[in-house]
């Protein structure tokens, strides 16, 4: 599996890095049990918690010609939204 990220323009790093997520949290969310829910205009979403125990949401598009995603962004969950993936996150483990 192959992760590309989207590059800031302004910083000409990852756009993650605003977020304070790494490349290795990320994969960490695409591996570990999570949810995937469709997002707008053909993006996914994917939720889940990496191992040092955080709760990050990935916006990505999948490429299925050659098995790559591309994150556009991923930032830590918080307040309801943090809250409705705990319920159901719970409820799988």
């Amino acid at each position: 599996m192959e992760i590309r990220f989207y590059i800031d323009p302004e910083t000409d790093l990852p756009h993650i890095y605003r977020h304070q997520v790494s490349e290795k949290e990320v994969q960490e969310i695409f591996i570990s049990p999570s949810v995937e829910t469709p997002g707008r205009d053909g993006a996914r979403l994917i939720t889940g918690r990496t191992e040092e125990g955080r709760f990050l949401r990935v916006v990505y598009v999948r490429d299925p010609e050659n098995y790559s995603y591309f994150v556009i962004t991923a930032y830590d969950l918080t307040g309801g939204q943090l809250r409705d993936f705990m319920l159901l996150w719970q409820g799988r483990n």
